[in-house]
């Protein structure tokens, strides 16, 4: 509904700078700037949409909010008037800095604050006050200035029990002096000087003092399990286990709690150990590992990378941490997506990131697999402009140029290596330079610290984890200062713990889970899963050292940013090799002499096809079935017009007109090639069918029908016609993008080409384009046999036939070769397209010259422009035509009367065998009668004298 109320404000422009004065209009009132370093809350909208608007309606309210350790001072909330006018203008509101609230509160005392409310703002004024039998260490009386206090915050001391007197509360300690991570080269110093501190002083503990017991466990939980029982097995008891890094702190967590003994670690990062369930009695001032994960994610969004890969040694803290990393970036929409480890040797993981073209990598691993690891890194060039390397902080900060043996990199190449690397670091030095529990800043820790050492602070382990150490001291000593009635009720006495008091191990550990003070490490305070809250601190590698480069505080969500960020290649890179797609489309020079080529053959074919109309009453052209001429012509000319949608592309037209030219490329070569080469087949199919026939229908050769030529055609075209339809309608053509492999650039830049072409396809193009080419394929091999089969045939009803056996040997030839290399050649748009196109050219080129050529020919050369009418009264034209026909057609007669002759002479020789048997049988019978005084033959008696001269006549007619 507010939305709805504001519609009409957003579309009114907007007003000029940010002017507060009131509007009498009856628009709302004008838009409010917020404070310096605050803001102002608009409920309701987004930033967008405070963004678009110039005014708010009346009753609209808006609230200030102050950024960091400010307040408002003025009216936090105003409404605006129907006047146009906000509340209080007359009041500023006004982000002001508040003084440190631990100020407020004084352990075993008293804070008076006056000249303000809480929260302390600028003139407040806090006096402190020690309860009885303590007495006040440092000023009594401090004043808030500019958010600073004047003074350092005291403490309340109680007299001290004679050092001779105190009781001994021993703990027992773990320090990884050597191994993967050898933070107890600084770290037991570091434990060493907060347990003298806390011994000197007379408020904490003042009955006992505690005394360490420690070994090396090398960070080996082997090493680990052997020094534990040491100290568990062997005199005095100890209070408390300390453990240093995350696989032996797992080991000692999960054993204390049989001997009912809490555990405090201050360099275990496993965010295993955060299982309450699992380790009951465990708490550690070092953060989990998991606290680094809501920073990368934060820096994964600033810097817009949406795909990072990931490489981690084979340990539980390393994978938990991985786990919950994956969890973190999905919900932020952010993908990994490549997860490698290793055990030891990292070689192969970091040849795989390579291959898979990691840029944003996350490296989680201790210090000595490292430099194994960027020893790989630099083999395999994975590092520099385009590459972004994430690792944890707790390194030395000379990590990369300590000598190791088991690498063959030297510090020059490890130095090139690292360079520019993020590291994400917990916060474990207070920033701020004010006075913690121990009345000691950072920095004068640190100093303190470093004298103590035995070489320089870069080359110690752990210099970095030293203050979580010593604000663990000190964690440990004001929980053991509450449970033993040194400001608790209690009155437990710590001397009597035993590994099966488990009262006196609840009461230390709700002291220790209630633990908050400041420390040299910052604020220290635990959370239900007894791990250290801190803020982050963000640093990269520059020039061969670590530089502070911002702040996160994941508790709010807060990214304080320096911008001191510097990247090799000017910025940051992208999260993976920006792939540019790019279309393949057909070289411009080849579609223009194709698309010429293919215009003039249509000319020629228009030229072809008016010559072919206008002489169509001369009897040699209309002897050649001049309508089938014509549509062979109107064939080539569709077919040729198929070439320009064929070589249309991206180029050319937009995506949406891509199915048009798909059809229209589909119909225009379908129906040019069934017109032109249909009316050839028909011609020739024809002149075969006729040609053939019996002696018996040779009547089928004086009678040619034309319209069962023209519905041979109607036919082929019909089938063409009908099986395109259903092709488009069941299964259109539409737009189709073949993507090849990635072609590097020839310039430097951090991009990869993707081709990709254009195709004309249908979900079945493979079945349609079987069914098309299976009729078209038997159709051609058909037609090339009768065009053979035909060669010696001459008939005057189709004088053209021979040449129209040329075009088809042309066409079928052309095509059988065509359409598979084609195929093969798809991917090869110039290839494949110069073939194809040539192809039709070159065989409507054929067949429109062989065909129709030798026609304008003959006419031109023979003047033989008269009709048919004309042509019977001149004598000689019709027989020179037809010589060669007719004198076939007489030899053709010849051997017919020949074959007749032959029957008729073995038809005479049988009939005078007969006579002659007859003779034989009347001579026999009667004796012979003397010769006939006329000379005749013997009579018989009952012969008439004429019987033998007719029997000779009819001799004589056989022959005729």
């Amino acid at each position: 509904m507010l939305l709805l109320l504001l519609a009409p404000l957003f579309l009114r422009p907007l007003g000029a700078g940010g002017a507060q004065t009131p509007n009498a209009t009856s628009e709302g009132c004008q838009i409010i700037h917020p404070p310096w370093e605050g803001g102002i809350r608009y409920r309701g909208l987004t930033r967008d949409q405070v963004k678009a608007i110039n005014f708010l309606p009346v009753d609209y309210e808006i609230e200030y909010v102050c950024r960091g350790e400010r307040e408002v001072v003025g009216p936090k909330v105003r409404k605006c008037l129907a006047n146009g006018s906000w509340t209080d203008m007359d009041t500023p509101s006004r982000c002001v800095r508040i003084c440190s609230k631990s100020y407020l509160t004084l352990e075993n005392g008293k804070v008076f604050l006056t000249g303000g409310d809480l929260p302390a703002l600028d003139g407040a004024r806090v006096d402190f006050r020690c309860d009885p039998d303590f007495h006040l260490v440092g000023s009594s009386r401090s004043i808030c200035s500019q958010g600073q206090w004047s003074t350092p915050k005291p403490h309340c001391q109680v007299n001290r029990t004679p050092h001779s007197e105190r009781r001994a509360v021993y703990i027992g300690a773990l320090f990884p002096m050597s191994g993967g991570w050898p933070g107890g080269q600084a770290c037991q110093p570091a434990v060493e000087m907060a347990l003298e501190d806390v011994n000197s002083r007379r408020d904490i503990l003042p009955d006992y003092e505690l005394k360490l017991i420690h070994h090396d466990s090398k960070c080996d939980p082997g090493q680990a399990t052997k020094y534990l029982y040491e100290l568990l097995y062997n005199d005095p008891i100890k209070i408390i286990l300390m453990p240093g890094c995350s696989s032996v702190s797992t080991l000692v967590a999960e054993a204390a709690r049989m001997w009912n003994l809490i555990v405090l670690s201050y360099g275990s990062s496993s965010p295993a150990l955060s299982n309450r369930q699992r380790f009951p009695t465990f708490f550690r001032t070092h953060p989990s590992a998991t606290l680094h994960n809501p920073t990368r994610v934060k820096l994964f969004e600033k810097w817009g990378w949406k795909k990072i890969a990931t490489i981690q040694q084979t340990t539980e803290v390393f994978t938990s941490t991985l786990d919950d990393l994956e969890e973190r970036v999905k919900e932020a929409g952010i993908e990994i997506t490549f997860r490698q480890s290793f055990f030891s040797d990292p070689a192969v993981p970091v040849k795989n990131l390579k291959r898979q073209d990691a840029r944003i990598i996350v490296g989680l691993f201790y210090e000595t697999e490292a430099r194994k690891v960027f020893c790989e890194v630099y083999k395999e060039r994975l590092f520099g402009k385009k590459y972004v390397w994430f690792l944890i902080g707790w390194y030395a900060d000379n990590w990369f140029k300590t000598y190791d043996p088991s690498i063959n990199c030297t510090v020059d190449e490890m130095t090139e290596a690292v360079e520019g690397h993020i590291t994400t670091e917990i916060v474990m030095l207070n920033p701020a330079n004010t006075r913690s529990i121990s009345n000691m800043t950072s920095q004068e820790f640190v100093e303190k610290l470093t004298k103590r050492l035995k070489r320089h602070p870069e080359e110690t382990g752990g210099f970095q984890e030293a203050p979580l150490a010593y604000d663990a001291i000190w964690a440990l000593a004001l929980a053991l200062n509450k449970t033993s009635g040194g400001g608790g009720r209690s009155g437990v006495r710590l001397e009597d713990f035993n590994y099966n008091n488990q009262t006196i191990t609840d009461q230390i550990y709700r002291a220790m889970n209630s633990s908050s003070f400041e420390g040299v490490s910052g604020h220290v305070v635990f959370d239900a899963s007894g791990s250290r809250m801190a803020w982050t601190l963000i640093e990269q590698l520059q020039g061969g050292s670590y530089k502070k480069i911002g702040y996160y505080d994941s508790t709010k969500d807060d990214l304080s940013w320096s911008k001191t960020d510097k990247w090799i290649g000017g910025s940051p890179p992208a999260d993976q090799t920006l792939v540019i797609e790019t279309f393949r489309f057909l070289s411009q020079k080849l579609f223009i002499s194709v698309s010429v080529l293919s215009s003039l053959g249509i000319v020629l074919a228009v030229v072809c096809l008016s010559f072919n109309i206008y002489n169509s009453h001369v009897r040699y052209i209309q002897n050649s079935q001049p309508n089938l001429n014509n549509l062979t012509a109107v064939g080539c000319s569709l077919a040729l017009a198929a070439v320009f949608p064929l070589g249309l592309d991206g180029y050319h037209i937009k995506k949406g007109q891509f199915p048009f030219v798909c059809q229209a490329r589909l119909w225009l070569l379908g129906l040019g090639f069934s017109l032109g080469y249909g009316s050839m087949f028909t011609k020739i199919w024809w002149v075969h069918t006729v040609f053939t026939k019996k002696e018996e229908k040779k009547e089928w050769r004086k009678t040619l029908e034309p319209w069962k030529l023209y519905a041979t055609v109607g036919l082929l075209v019909g089938m063409d016609i009908l099986t395109l339809a259903i092709w488009q309608i069941v299964d259109p053509l539409h737009r189709t993008i073949e993507t090849f492999a990635k072609e590097e650039p020839k310039e430097d830049i951090d991009v990869s080409i993707l081709p990709q072409l254009e195709h004309c396809s249908s979900r079945k193009m493979n079945t349609w384009l079987g069914i098309f080419y299976g009729y078209k394929g038997l159709l051609l091999l058909l037609g090339i046999f009768l065009a053979y089969e035909t060669k010696s045939v001459s008939t005057e009803k189709i004088n053209d036939h021979r040449a129209v056996g040329m075009a088809i040997y042309n066409v079928a030839v052309l095509c059988l070769i065509t359409a598979p290399v084609t195929m093969i050649l798809s991917s090869q748009q110039d290839a494949a397209f110069a073939f194809a196109s040539l192809a039709i050219v070159f065989s409507s080129y054929i067949t429109l010259v062989v065909l129709f050529v030798p026609k304008m020919r003959r006419l031109i050369t023979r003047g033989e422009w008269q009709s048919e009418a004309q042509d019977t009264m001149k004598t000689g034209s019709s027989t020179n035509n037809n010589e060669e026909e007719k004198s076939r057609l007489l030899e053709k007669e010849n051997r017919e009367l020949e074959k007749i002759i032959a029957e008729k002479e073995e038809r005479v020789s049988e009939l005078r065998h007969q006579l002659q048997s007859r003779q034989q049988l009347r001579s026999r019978r009667h004796p012979p009668t003397p010769p006939d005084p006329s000379g005749g033959l013997p009579r018989g008696p009952s012969e008439p004298p004429d019987r033998l001269s007719c029997d000779g006549s009819r001799v004589h007619l056989l022959y005729k």
